[in-house]
């Protein structure tokens, strides 16, 4: 069962969400079998993706969708996951071209150092004309140095969006997605909210001894403990000299699961962007249009008489309506 763990350090400006994401994880890629799979290599970035994202969603307690993104030049040209504020998860890769089991993720999405990661937090009640943020960070460190793990990726982005120390462990195969996340508190928050005059190095950037030394045990958890070890075992081997306070695990309904979005609406929305024209001219050449949703696999078929009703609809919006499709 998918689950979701987190715990603050007594005392200490520390706090840490351990996922484990099973069943959502497996149904992803149940789906995805229907049109090949993925490359192993695939599989395992889409599937750090999905518990980072995962992570971070949880963090912040966001009321909207989080969705992470990585665009490249390789061969996987998008990777996209997207949690929503009660853990519902979905996730979708396109790849164009042969991937190593082995790949590593420059060889993926940066080949020439060209790739990004895009976080976008949508909000759920999104006024007319409300764009959502987005940060964007690239898949390179400091001195252009290629980042070859996506923990390290998010770690820039959390560090040069939130200025806060950030450690990550990810891994995932077939059966499970898995993350751990380690980040130090802002120690004038406080301050902050209230909207007073703050120094940057007020909250000790790299220089907390608690955060340092719980990062380094944080960082010594191997791949294959994350994927084959249970959640109080992880803990208790990393922590165990550490007043640890967990909170009650989210799981079941509350946890991750897997749920996907998608709508015949939604997709009429799309073929409207699309164009009466262009709409048209699938419809001439294939005598309707099909839709496959790239995250569940969903057909959405619309016949000539649908296609027209999805613009008939737009124009018989009355003058000044803020009705939204």
């Amino acid at each position: 069962m998918s689950e979701l763990h987190k715990f603050v350090f007594e005392g200490l400006p520390v706090r840490g969400m351990l996922v484990r994401i099973t069943d959502a994880w497996q149904e992803i890629l149940q789906r995805r079998e229907q049109a090949g799979g993925y490359p192993v290599a695939v599989t395992e970035l889409l599937g750090e993706m999905t518990a980072a994202a995962t992570l971070m969603q949880a963090n912040i307690k966001f009321n909207g969708a989080l969705v992470m993104q990585i665009q490249g030049d390789g061969p996987v040209k998008l990777a996209v996951a997207e949690i929503q504020p009660d853990l519902r998860l979905r996730a979708t890769a396109t790849v164009t071209g042969e991937v190593a089991d082995d790949a590593p993720l420059s060889h993926m999405v940066n080949v020439n150092n060209q790739g990004r990661c895009a976080i976008t937090l949508d909000p759920k009640d999104r006024q007319p004309g409300q764009q959502p943020y987005q940060g964007v960070v690239p898949l390179f460190g400091d001195r252009h140095e290629k980042l070859e793990k996506l923990s390290e990726v998010i770690e820039h982005y959390m560090l040069q969006s939130e200025q806060l120390d950030t450690r990550l462990v990810l891994a995932a195969n077939d059966q499970m997605a898995a993350g751990l996340l380690i980040q130090r508190l802002p120690l004038q928050g406080e301050a902050n909210l209230a909207g007073q005059s703050t120094q940057r190095d007020e909250d000790q950037i790299g220089r907390n001894e608690d955060y340092n030394r719980i990062a380094i045990l944080a960082s010594s958890l191997k791949r294959e403990e994350l994927l084959t070890l249970d959640a109080e075992t992880i803990l208790r081997r990393l922590f165990w000299e550490e007043d640890l306070r967990r909170f009650e695990p989210l799981h079941g309904n509350t946890g991750p699961r897997f749920a996907c979005t998608c709508s015949r609406e939604r997709v009429g929305n799309m073929l409207r962007t699309l164009g009466r024209d262009e709409v048209e001219s699938i419809i001439e050449e294939q005598g309707g249009v099909q839709v496959n949703c790239e995250f569940c696999g969903a057909g959405y078929t619309f016949d000539p008489v649908d296609a027209a009703q999805i613009f008939l609809k737009v124009q018989n919006q009355p003058p000044g309506s803020d009705q939204q499709h």
